[in-house]
């Protein structure tokens, strides 16, 4: 993230928002924060940031390598795939 321009910046913050959003239960706040974003790209790439940041924390909290970290969130996302995401 230390090369990460205001732009990119503000992308990443704005899709922290839609998840803090979507987790206090404001659906609303959170459509709306994704129609803010200028186009599918800019989205795409707030998310991949955040994604990239997220990880990157959980890396240096637990000093796991990264492979090993997206190893076990693939895990995790294949043996949750039949059961919806909690809604708040």
């Amino acid at each position: 993230m230390s090369e990460a321009t205001p732009a990119a910046a503000e992308l990443l913050q704005r899709a922290a928002g839609v998840i803090a959003a979507k987790h206090r239960g404001d659906l609303g706040g959170a459509e709306e924060l994704l129609a803010a974003f200028p186009s599918e790209q800019a989205r795409t790439l707030g998310f991949y940031l955040l994604a990239d940041l997220a990880l990157g924390l959980v890396r240096a909290q637990s000093g796991q390598a990264m492979d090993d970290l997206v190893r076990e969130l693939s895990l995790l996302v294949a043996a949750n795939a039949g059961n919806p995401p909690a809604t708040a």
